[in-house]
């Protein structure tokens, strides 16, 4: 631990804490990450880069090691399920508005360490640094860790849903949670000779069993909606059927990988409580469809920390409140909103809206305004 009272500590070292910690060591503020792991997450959880994402990751200089090493979706399609293809949206329609008009497919867990190499000398992080409590007054926050107290003179709670750094402030986490369970399987397949005509992404139809099919660097993610209160062990068993079911191989699926979790829509009452930042899923959890909690937690990352730097720098305080109320009405009226929509839309009943889908593919006017709203542009352009 440096002996000088860091000016920022960031509790969490993933993407969102990551990016804090790096917006705010490049523009010369000295930050300490904690870290309650031994080393970075190597999970394969979030693994779509928004084009607003892809910029913010060039203006920090840790774009081209991502490009590297990811994926470039420069489609995505929604399927019905047994029926093929309903309609292929091309990002190729947001050239005028981005410089990267393309998805990254790319596993977070390849984001982390680009993220920590790029970190200036006066950033470190330090593993195995477990919070288990804060106190904050009107001058500093003293964490107390497992490793011993920390002062600070701001905190940034980046730890995940269940953050110990809002469950320290005692603040409410409100919303709910969905009646299923997602089930998440890697496997080791070229789904594209058993789908032809398969896109990256893939958002398939139905009422019963919607499921989702994503191209990561290694592997296809299939995601599928398990009914709530089933044995987990049970549902692994008859995962391979599942797959089968999805696409007939002759043979059981190659799975690598599958785990269940459940799914919330939650949103603290506020993502500033003086001296103490919250932000990404320590501040907001929503449903995975649509690609939106890793990619708007890096925007909290990106804005808030940028606005922390500004009021370190002289601005007037009041320009961190606006960037914390604006992140928060972000959360509840597009991520929050655009995910659950996009919920109902892959479990409803009828066909009503493949006309629309397939309509809006035809028309770049109207598919660069949705595609606009669906990767967070938009929003990013409200900015205060």
């Amino acid at each position: 631990m440096s002996p000088r009272t860091p000016a920022v500590v960031v509790v969490g070292a993933g993407p969102v804490g990551l990016t804090a910690a790096l917006t705010l060591a490049q523009r010369g503020i000295h930050v300490t990450v904690l870290e309650q792991g031994a080393a970075l997450a190597t999970e394969s959880r979030a693994s779509t880069f928004h084009p607003p994402t892809l910029e913010m990751l060039e203006k920090l200089g840790v774009l081209e090691p991502l490009l590297e090493k990811g994926i470039v979706a420069e489609t995505f399609q929604y399927r019905a399920r047994g029926g093929g293809e309903i309609a292929t949206l091309d990002l190729g329609v947001l050239a005028a508005d981005t410089a990267y008009p393309f998805r990254v497919q790319c596993e977070q867990s390849k984001l982390t360490p680009i993220l920590r190499a790029a970190l200036p000398a006066t950033a470190e992080v330090l593993f195995g640094h477990q919070v288990r409590s804060l106190r904050a007054d009107t001058g500093r926050v003293v964490l107390d860790t497992a490793s011993g107290p920390i002062e600070a003179d701001w905190v940034i709670g980046a730890d995940g849903a269940h953050s110990a750094v809002r469950q320290a402030l005692g603040v409410d986490f409100h919303g709910s949670t969905y009646p299923e369970r997602f089930l998440v399987a890697s496997v080791d397949e070229d789904l594209a000779d058993v789908l032809p005509g398969i896109a990256p992404i893939n958002y398939v139809f139905d009422p019963d069993e919607w499921l989702v099919l994503l191209r990561t660097p290694e592997h296809w993610r299939v995601l599928l909606p398990t009914p709530d209160g089933t044995d987990d062990a049970a549902e692994l068993r008859r995962l391979p059927a599942r797959l089968t079911a999805v696409a007939d191989l002759g043979r059981p699926w190659r799975l690598l990988h599958a785990s269940l979790y459940r799914v919330h829509q939650r949103v603290t009452e506020r993502f500033r409580h003086g001296r103490v930042l919250l932000m990404g899923d320590a501040a907001h959890v929503n449903n995975p469809l649509g690609g939106l909690g890793m990619n708007s937690g890096i925007h909290d990352a990106v804005v808030l920390a940028g606005a922390l730097a500004d009021v370190l720098g002289g601005a007037p305080d009041v320009v961190l409140d606006r960037a914390a109320a604006y992140r928060r009405t972000v959360a509840i009226d597009h991520v929050q909103r655009t995910s659950h929509d996009n919920w109902t839309r892959l479990r409803a009943r009828d066909n009503s809206g493949h006309a629309r889908l397939r309509a809006l593919a035809d028309d770049p006017v109207a598919a660069r305004a949705y595609l606009r709203r669906a990767c967070l542009l938009d929003v990013l352009a409200q900015r205060p």
